[in-house]
């Protein structure tokens, strides 16, 4: 993992302003919000690493280029690409209509479910209007898991905003939540699978409707930087065919 690059070429960054694209980099800054286990988060020992961060990596040395990782609250996470803050989100953004508005995406490298975690002992087993009122749900603010749980619940039940999915989580351990509402490998890693407490998922997984769930997740890039989007296009078809896409995606989930 490379630091960060000097004021000064931040500074011809900005100087070349926001109307001009790029066609050649051999250094990306990718911004990326953390943590979300396992898709980027922090070892014990300060590392960063996850499903994001390794494939982000390799993509990266397949591409010959180095790249390096700038942290970023979700919430401003696409002001900050287009402030060129960085080169490119890699943070499990999915595609949505909305957000295809504001970047060009890559194509789609993963397309995880979302779904509702509580407590094992929680009398909700199929969310709905009914089942939560009254009720108090957790999501990431700015998420897709925002955006639907406040369109399909926000009349019924309080709806809880997090700038981070690890603060959601610890209210959920406190009790100051009954469900969550993440992506399932998040949920998964960090509740199921975690001495947090006895957890389970509550109800189905969730890809529908198309306005909230889209076409997968995908690296998020200026609209203008059509040639680097394609560049990394071109490094994922390679990873996807020669077995490394597999190998990381087989680190971090097992089913």
């Amino acid at each position: 993992m490379k630091r960060y690059l000097g004021i000064t070429l931040l500074g011809a960054a900005l100087v070349a302003g926001p109307a001009q694209a790029r066609d050649s980099y051999d250094h990306v800054r990718f911004g990326v919000d953390v943590p979300y286990e396992p898709m980027e988060y922090r070892t014990p020992e300060g590392e960063l690493t996850g499903f994001d961060i390794d494939l982000g990596n390799a993509l990266c040395d397949e591409m010959g280029i180095t790249c390096e990782w700038v942290e970023q609250q979700w919430d401003g996470i696409i002001p900050g690409l287009m402030a060129r803050n960085y080169d490119a989100i890699m943070s499990s953004m999915t595609i949505n209509e909305e957000r295809r508005a504001q970047v060009l995406f890559s194509d789609a490298y993963f397309m995880p479910p979302s779904a509702w975690f509580g407590p094992a002992d929680s009398d909700i087993d199929l969310p709905s209007e009914e089942t939560l009122e009254g009720k108090t749900l957790g999501v990431q603010r700015g998420t897709l898991q925002d955006s639907y749980a406040t369109d399909f619940y926000g009349d019924v039940a309080t709806i809880r905003r997090y700038p981070t999915a690890d603060d959601m989580l610890l209210d959920m351990e406190s009790g100051r939540l009954d469900l969550v509402f993440v992506n399932y490998p998040v949920g998964k890693t960090t509740l199921l699978d975690s001495e947090r407490g006895d957890y389970r998922v509550v109800g189905e997984m969730i890809r529908e409707p198309y306005k909230y769930f889209g076409d997968g997740i995908a690296i998020a890039f200026r609209p203008r930087d059509e040639a680097l989007a394609e560049r990394f296009n071109e490094a994922l078809a390679t990873l996807k065919e020669n077995g490394t896409y597999d190998e990381i995606h087989d680190r971090y989930f097992t089913d």
